[in-house]
């Protein structure tokens, strides 16, 4: 009876657990990822990564958050290749409202299975932005047509695979237009416009995609539980230094930390800041568009400080780093992009780094041309009183001690003061003052 008691038991055990993974089974999973900021190649990891794990976990939709001002080409086309050759469908949500969903953002939008945008946001503008400007380095006419040719013929291809309207994304490329969400709706350049995101896991229950590879697939969101994925910390640090602020900032602190070191040898910590500061700077420097011409500017500017250490120029060559810096900061990057610096920020940075130079580098420089108060460097250009007859040897008086004492030249009488110009073997090498310095 005992056994048959255990056996029930047991089967009861077994029911009950398989009925669990019966239901953990059967409820789908929504993975969530978010793009806030300029699109740049960490972030494309971080949306590979994400949608890579979604697969993994055969999750029912894979739901990208965004809200971007645009960003690199090449990092845009591996976000829109991600997205294009999922295993599941990818829905590009334009949201918070006031999100937006610029330039490389449109390529994007167009390229998810099913695109969405919140209420007050907006998407458009798509040029490329490397085409000319002030400021930027400039490409021949036979470039600027085929970059333009090649971004528009690559987002009609976007639009035209899920079915929307590829007039108006040309026009995003070639004309820079632009559209709210209910234009893009009516211009069939989005699928829906939803409030939030309960409502958008709301209605996107029942809906049929076509994946890449042809297979109609109907997304359940039934009782289905949201799963989020954010960047780890590394991919958070270096997503948060590849920004054009946090790059000259640390391109600052490069410098400053490297000619400290060299001023002050033995120093070590200015020198370890500057270098682990110079490999980060370099790392962010290159996730982003950078124009040689500006990274020359700010060498130079931290040259003119160093100058100004070693040569009075009355604050010239200060006015003219602090001049070379600012230039520099600011043709850095090129204007129009996602990529651009905070004037305030640079005004600041370039106001401090010059008082630095001016004062800091300058003290210590004068405490290195100090004469020391120590050792026999001490004894030279000091003043002793002669004791004894110098002919050309005798005694002189210092600091209330006598010396053997070898004048240059001459004879000096007892009482007479000499200028000591050199030490050694326990002896003063000594002048005769000079008419200026007995005044004196």
């Amino acid at each position: 009876m005992l056994k048959i008691l255990r056996i029930i038991l047991l089967l009861g055990i077994m029911i009950i657990a398989g009925t669990a993974i019966g239901a953990q089974a059967a409820s789908p999973t929504i993975t969530l990822l978010n793009i806030d900021g300029a699109i740049n190649p960490v972030l494309a990891d971080y949306i590979e990564r994400g949608i890579e794990d979604a697969e993994d976990s055969n999750a029912t939709v894979c739901i990208i958050q965004m809200d971007t001002p645009g960003g690199l080409d090449t990092a845009m086309r591996d976000i829109v290749q991600a997205i294009v050759n999922a295993r599941i469908p990818v829905v590009v949500y334009v949201s918070p409202s006031g999100a937006r969903a610029a330039s490389a953002g449109v390529f994007i939008t167009m390229a998810a299975h099913v695109a969405v945008m919140a209420p007050n946001t907006a998407i458009g503008a798509a040029s490329p932005v490397s085409l000319g400007g002030d400021g930027e380095q400039q490409m021949s006419e036979t470039m600027k047509e085929k970059v333009l040719n090649d971004a528009a013929a690559y987002i009609r291809s976007i639009a035209e695979a899920h079915g929307r309207n590829m007039d108006w994304a040309e026009k995003a490329v070639r004309e820079a237009v632009s559209a709210t969400e209910q234009e893009a709706l009516e211009l069939n350049v989005i699928d829906m416009v939803v409030p939030d995101l309960d409502s958008l896991i709301s209605q996107l229950d029942g809906r049929e995609v076509t994946l890449l590879d042809g297979r109609v697939v109907t997304i359940n969101t039934q009782g289905a539980t949201t799963q989020d994925i954010n960047m780890s910390a590394i991919e958070g640090f270096l997503y948060a230094i590849a920004d054009p602020n946090i790059a000259i900032l640390l391109l600052s602190l490069a410098s400053l930390g490297i000619m400290i070191e060299i001023l002050n040898p033995g120093l070590i910590f200015p020198g370890v800041v500057g270098a682990i500061s110079g490999l980060l700077a370099f790392y962010s420097l290159g996730q982003l568009p950078v124009n040689i011409a500006g990274i020359l500017l700010i060498v130079l500017a931290f040259g003119l400080f160093i100058a100004e250490i070693f040569t009075t120029s009355f604050g010239l060559l200060t006015g003219g780093g602090v001049i070379a810096l600012v230039l520099g900061a600011f043709i850095l990057f090129p204007q129009g992009s996602p990529f651009s610096v905070n004037p305030w920020f640079i005004s600041i940075l370039a106001l401090v780094i010059a008082l630095f130079f001016v004062f800091v580098l300058n003290r210590i420089m004068r405490a290195h041309r100090r004469q020391p108060y120590t050792g026999r460097e001490e004894f030279i250009g000091k003043t002793a009183v002669v004791k004894t007859t110098l002919n050309p040897e005798g005694t002189v008086l210092f600091k209330g001690e006598r010396w053997t004492a070898i004048l240059d030249e001459g004879r000096i009488k007892p009482g007479e003061q000499v200028v000591i110009t050199k030490y050694e073997d326990l002896k003063f090498y000594v002048r005769r003052k000079t008419k200026e310095e007995v005044k004196e």
